[in-house]
């Protein structure tokens, strides 16, 4: 089997290829070709590992060259008990000297390894490891057997590892992501790669767990899931030596731990800098694009984008400033064509007011939606536009008017209301979905001055938006009552991956309910009561009185059924604008029974659970399959 070399903290740790890398290539080996050059693409095309130098190369990002080893023989390791492979050249040795005793049936084989360590081959199920002791005499020490004796292994099944069987070859979809502040993503202070690449690990495991009948009928693939960053970029444009030199001697690790992150927000308010950001992402999310299609001909696939913390703010910016029509990069001047959208907005506003007949007075006169709402009565009977046609456009104009004098005292205001100036450069695709995961958009947005975004507002490139949150993340923020500002409404609960609300959110309902329910009969009974207080005690009105009596009843039993918003498990349909394609937008991860006993000690953990978290990434695999006709195997209860 084929390893490669990780190494963490100095520490080295053996990884095996999952079965087809490593077939791959042992095929490639086979060949005898890997005395040329030879690449082989592992892990879903992330790496390539090049046969001949034995090193292991990262494809979409900069990353330290890991060995790579054909691995037959293994001796366990000293401090974690794992085995670690011997040297291809070593492993020859041993596996000769090995099929000699095995051929002539003579054990007790002495070796010694390239290290001066002795390896016995006592009988073929015991196999001893010695490190060597030196003597203290003059005479040059040979390695002994002492030291305490470690196993030696032949053939990787004879190991105690898990060999991943690797990952599906058919890509339906891209997804990048773009980490938030600092160059650490979550609370083990690890890069973007490693929390991308537990994302995709679990996107993994979802696809098998619930979306089995579609890859056995090989519909679906999986999605894949490539990080974007730009931390590392910002912070190579020398503003680090500039920081370093007015930052305060003491309490150093905080100072630099604050340089290094929640400084990030402050250079993205900055023109300078936002310009450096924004730069650096769609720059990169392009590279990476061109790069995956050279790599992936065959790709017929849609890419969505997915921003952690201010990582979403950046994407929701760069997003509300991508021009509809991406042909209009490569078209001679933007001033022509907008002046062409705006003589094609005049014409459709004829075309409705049944006035198509004077388009072409219009264009003689050069005539875009801006001029025409400037137009009085007088310059229109300049042009020749009898009297009836006039007051059909002037009423269409004062109309329109008032709209924009609404907007114009805070009622609507657009969302690019108040965003650092910076020329956002063009993606060059159209992201089919959006994903936020722990997003302040809407904090950014209301401190800019956006007080409500328009419902009829989308995106102009992307129709697909979820604000996903940890109801303890203390960076999350809602984006809904910002749409719909008169009504108050939850947010959609994110169903459980395993199919059911977690057990400690059903009890708290259910007291919830139980109480409400208390509520209501005692306060039914207490109606009754006074009810049958205050009736007059006359023969006459006893018919009356029970009739009454009986419509009590009914309300309190009634009653009880009627529980307030707050404790249905669905929300009636609310109406929350085009930003998500008319579907909800704000959708709220189930906390668990640990996290509930005190929000505060894991609101951080709230902030940087997104990556492992099954629920999260269920929602993100549903929504791009759905975009493909593609559903889950059984629908989670309480999902949209």
């Amino acid at each position: 089997h084929w390893f490669y070399c990780k190494v963490t903290d100095s520490r080295e740790r053996w990884v095996p290829f999952s079965t087809q890398d490593s077939e791959r290539l042992e095929e490639a080996h086979g060949s005898g070709r890997d005395k040329e050059d030879l690449v082989v693409p592992t892990s879903g095309g992330r790496y390539d590992v090049h046969l001949k130098k034995r090193q292991r190369v990262a494809v979409y990002w900069e990353e330290e060259v890991s060995e790579v080893r054909r691995c037959t023989w293994f001796y366990k390791g000293d401090k974690d008990n794992k085995y670690i492979p011997y040297s291809e050249t070593f492993s020859k040795e041993l596996e000769e000297a090995y099929m000699i005793a095995v051929t002539l049936d003579e054990w007790k084989k002495k070796l010694e390894s390239p290290s001066r360590e002795i390896i016995i081959l006592h009988n073929p199920k015991l196999m001893v490891h010695y490190h060597p002791v030196a003597t203290s005499d003059d005479w040059g020490s040979t390695p002994t057997e002492q030291g305490r004796p470690r196993t030696v292994k032949r053939g990787v099944e004879n190991i105690a590892v898990e060999i991943p069987n690797g990952e599906p070859l058919q890509i339906d979809h891209l997804v990048f992501v773009v980490h938030g502040i600092g160059p650490a993503c979550d609370i083990r202070f690890r890069s973007i790669v490693q929390c991308v690449n537990d994302f995709r690990n679990v996107s993994l495991s979802m696809l098998q767990a619930h979306f089995k009948k579609a890859q056995e009928q090989q519909q679906i693939g999986r999605v894949e899931f490539l990080p974007v960053n730009w931390h590392s970029s910002l912070h190579s444009t020398g503003v680090d030596v500039d920081l370093e030199r007015i930052t305060l001697p003491s309490i150093n690790r905080l100072r630099h731990f604050i340089n290094d992150t929640i400084l990030d927000v402050f250079f993205y308010n900055s023109s300078t800098y936002c310009q450096t950001i924004v730069d650096t992402v769609a720059s990169e999310m392009n590279r990476l694009y061109q790069l995956f299609l050279q790599r992936n001909p065959l790709f017929k696939g849609g890419v969505s984008i997915a921003g952690h913390s201010l990582g979403s703010l950046i994407l929701f910016d760069l997003l509300t400033n991508q021009k509809h029509d991406p042909s209009w990069l490569y078209s001679q001047g933007s001033r022509t064509t907008s002046s062409n959208r705006g003589i094609e907005q005049v014409r459709e506003i004829l075309k409705k007011l049944e006035l198509s007949e004077y388009c072409e007075v219009f264009e003689k006169e050069k005539m875009d939606r801006q001029a025409l709402f400037l137009c009085t009565e007088k310059n229109l009977k300049e042009m020749g536009i009898p009297l009836g046609p006039r007051m059909k456009i002037l009423h269409y104009i004062s109309s329109k008017e008032e709209i924009t004098d609404d907007a114009r005292n805070c009622q609507y205001r657009d969302v690019g209301l108040g965003q650092v100036s910076a020329n956002y450069p063009q993606l060059n695709y159209k992201p089919t979905i959006f994903f936020a995961f722990g997003s302040p958009i809407g904090m950014f947005l209301t401190v800019r001055g956006v007080k409500r975004i328009n419902p009829n507002y989308s995106l102009p490139t992307c129709k697909g938006f979820f604000n996903i949150f940890h109801p303890f993340d203390p960076v999350a923020y809602r984006i809904e009552p910002m749409i719909v500002p008169d009504l108050e409404f939850e947010p959609m609960l994110l169903p459980h991956h395993k199919g059911r609300k977690r057990m400690h959110l059903e009890l708290k309902e259910g007291l919830t309910r139980m109480s409400v329910d208390l509520k209501n009969n005692l306060l039914g009974s207490l109606r009754v009561a006074w009810q049958s207080f205050t009736r007059a005690p006359l023969p006459a009105v006893e018919a009356a009185s029970t009739d009454a009596e009986a419509e009590a009843e009914a309300s309190v039993e009634k009653q009880p059924d009627e529980t307030p918003p707050a404790v249905k498990e669905e929300a009636p349909l609310i109406n929350v604008g085009r930003l998500n394609g008319g579907n909800r937008i704000d959708y709220v991860l189930q906390e668990k029974p640990i996290e509930s006993f005190n929000e505060y000690l894991f609101a951080l953990q709230g902030h940087l659970c997104y990556w492992e978290s099954e629920d999260t990434v269920l929602l993100v695999l549903k929504e791009i399959y759905q975009t493909q006709g593609i559903t889950l195997d059984q629908p989670l209860p309480g999902s949209q």
